[in-house]
């Protein structure tokens, strides 16, 4: 139970900077299980009590009933539960929506600190469950687990003392049955279904993972003619999950079904013991109605509870996924500085760089010397290294062997802050949001006017177009910048990039999806954005200087290795 405790300790601290909300919370489940409660006992008086007040006038007795104290009491109650529920609602799903939101702001925080070489540890679908199912499974505990059984044991409680005011045994006997049965449907339940919940999330991620690769390594299956055999990998971890999930469910019905055979037992003692007091005229037929139909309404405080703690294995399961992202090694951020807005130098001595279970190296001996506000270019073909050394360069990995220093300074030991005000980097794939073609460029600098912004799109030769949209620097761009072509959202990038004033900037093929004349503008745009920094270029073919003003440098990768180059 104390494991349990310390892996859900992280994501509780963020409950108690909400406490307030889960406490309303709390109380309006509390009052709307009460109100349901006091609606049933007193409907159950009221009819039983007018039944014998019009008995005893038909027999031609003396009696009278205050109907409107009564019935003014069913009124309150019914649109207090009313009320009271569709608040709860609202207000609870509210809160939830928001923690979770809390939840993703903090692991997306925890991503973003992890350096390449850690992020590709791990699948990008890996990171996307956390980011999305393992934080779901979290709805469960903050919604099911925290406040559901407090309030059950408050109100089993309330029950109890308001029936001993009339029935004291009747209390006794409930307290001491709902009490053990709260025990039951809570802790010995999530022990009981704990091994399947828990199994449950790793079946889903592993068959998360098997679609997922179904899906991106198709043309690669169908190739190696692999398919039927990767399919039957789906259809086998599919019927595990299955029987996994058969056999929680079973579970959580034959709770349900104990819970509702104690609770019906206990209704019926109930029934006995109070119709026994009844007979010997020591309380009134309607407070034994009464009574005995609050004992068949408890059964309501325990009705959720079941199926909510056997799935305590899952939320473990996924906090401890999200709990080993503050495990993942990261950059070691100083609060070193680097002076904003002029050229960086660059050394780099005999340079390894080897990723984690490689066997070998993508980086190899690699050595240059890039003079501050100079320009070079680095070729190579796709897998030759390239993307490998930008990520080096810019600090988002640490080299094996060797040593980089970017203005004097080890990169990697620069904060996250420092490497975005000096950095600037451009790579093959482009990051837009599913927001305005405005609020994409701002990313880049908030404070930017709307004239600032025409600046920058005028330099990739996007005014034209943007000028033309209905919407304009409104324009919606779609999820990852769908409703873009390639060319259009890498130019995007290209204006967000010029929104800022790095020292060091790196540009992987910045003229791909563009025609000639649309190139040449970018490059006179370029070369005047790029003055007095340090540039590197990386293309897959040099083909012609003539889109790379400026240019003094020229290496080329192959393998890992580096070779220099003459400038003709």
């Amino acid at each position: 139970m104390m494991a349990i405790l310390r892996e859900f300790h992280p994501w509780l601290k963020l409950l108690i900077r909400r406490r307030l909300r889960f406490l309303v919370g709390a109380l309006l489940v509390w009052i709307t299980l009460l109100a349901g409660l006091a609606l049933l006992g007193l409907s159950g008086w009221f009819i039983t009590a007018s039944a014998l007040t019009g008995i005893a006038l038909a027999l031609g007795l003396p009696a009278r009933l205050d109907v409107y104290v009564p019935g003014g009491g069913i009124r309150f109650f019914a649109l207090v539960r009313t009320v009271a529920r569709y608040i709860e609602r609202l207000y609870n799903h509210n809160t939830v929506l928001t923690l979770l939101a809390d939840l993703r702001y903090r692991v997306f925080g925890f991503l973003t600190r992890l350096d390449d070489a850690s992020l590709h540890r791990q699948r990008a679908s890996d990171w996307l469950s956390r980011l999305t199912a393992d934080i779901d499974t979290l709805d469960n505990f903050y919604l099911r687990i925290l406040v559901p059984p407090v309030v059950a044991l408050l109100s089993i409680a309330v029950v109890a003392l308001f029936i001993a005011f009339w029935l004291p045994g009747v209390a006794l006997l409930m307290v001491v049955t709902l009490v053990p049965l709260w025990f039951i449907v809570t802790l010995l339940a999530a022990r009981w279904g704990f091994a399947q919940s828990y199994q449950q999330v790793v079946d889903q991620q592993s068959l998360r993972r098997l679609v997922v690769d179904q899906v991106q390594a198709s043309a690669e299956l169908m190739s190696y003619q692999s398919s039927p055999w990767h399919r039957r990998l789906i259809e086998d971890q599919e019927s595990q999950a299955l029987l996994n999930q058969q056999r929680l469910g079973l579970k959580t019905a034959l709770i349900n079904c104990l819970v509702s055979a104690i609770t019906g037992l206990l209704v019926l003692a109930v029934l006995w013991f109070a119709s026994f007091v009844s007979s010997q005229q020591l309380v009134a037929a309607p407070i034994v109605v009464m009574v005995v139909l609050i004992a068949l309404g408890v059964n309501e405080v325990f009705i959720a509870l079941p199926a909510s703690f056997i799935k305590l294995g899952a939320s473990y399961a996924a906090v401890r996924r999200l709990n080993e992202l503050t495990d993942e090694p990261s950059s070691i951020e100083t609060e070193r500085a680097l002076p904003e807005g002029t050229g960086l130098s660059i050394n780099a001595t005999q340079v390894s760089l080897l990723y984690p279970m490689s066997l070998h190296p993508a980086l190899s001996d690699v050595s240059f010397h890039l003079p501050e506000g100079k320009r070079a270019v680095i070729t190579g073909k796709s897998g030759a290294g390239k993307s490998s050394l930008a990520s080096v360069l810019v600090g988002r990995l640490q080299v094996t062997q060797g040593a980089v220093s970017v203005g004097g300074i080890a990169p990697w030991e620069l904060s996250s802050q420092h490497r975005a005000n000096n950095f600037a980097v451009l790579t093959q794939q482009i990051d837009l949001f599913d927001a305005s073609l405005a609020e994409n460029l701002r990313i880049a600098d908030p404070s930017a006017s709307d004239a600032t912004l025409w600046k920058v799109l005028t330099a990739v030769a996007l005014d034209s177009w943007v000028g033309g949209l209905p919407n304009g620097l409104d324009t919606a761009v779609g999820e990852k910048g769908q409703q873009l072509s390639g060319g259009q959202a890498r130019r995007v990038a290209l204006a967000r990039l010029m929104l800022r004033n790095p020292g060091l900037v790196i540009l992987d093929e910045p003229f791909a999806g563009v025609d000639a004349e649309t190139a040449r503008h970018i490059a006179t745009s370029l070369d005047q954005w790029l003055a007095n920094r340090t540039v590197i270029y990386f293309v897959h073919q040099l083909g012609s200087l003539n889109l790379l003003h400026g240019v003094e440098f020229h290496w080329h990768l192959d393998a890992g290795k580096l070779q220099q180059y003459l400038i003709e």
